[in-house]
């Protein structure tokens, strides 16, 4: 059985994080994602992948850590 895509929502409640970081992290430290039309959907097992290799946890330089 294949997984499920998910939404910007429940990819945020998985994480326990708001939408905006979603987005914020889509967008300066490379959150897998896909466009389907207008929407951004994602896959659970990729994110996980992400949050371990350390990828979440790198600062930016727009971070204000």
């Amino acid at each position: 059985m294949t997984e499920r895509w998910l939404s910007v929502e429940e990819i945020a409640t998985h994480l326990g994080v708001s939408k905006d970081t979603v987005y914020a992290w889509r967008e300066k430290k490379g959150l897998p994602a896909h466009r389907i039309g207008r929407f951004w959907k994602f896959k659970a097992n990729e994110v996980d992948e992400w949050v371990r290799s350390g990828s979440a946890s790198e600062s930016s330089e727009g971070d204000s850590r």
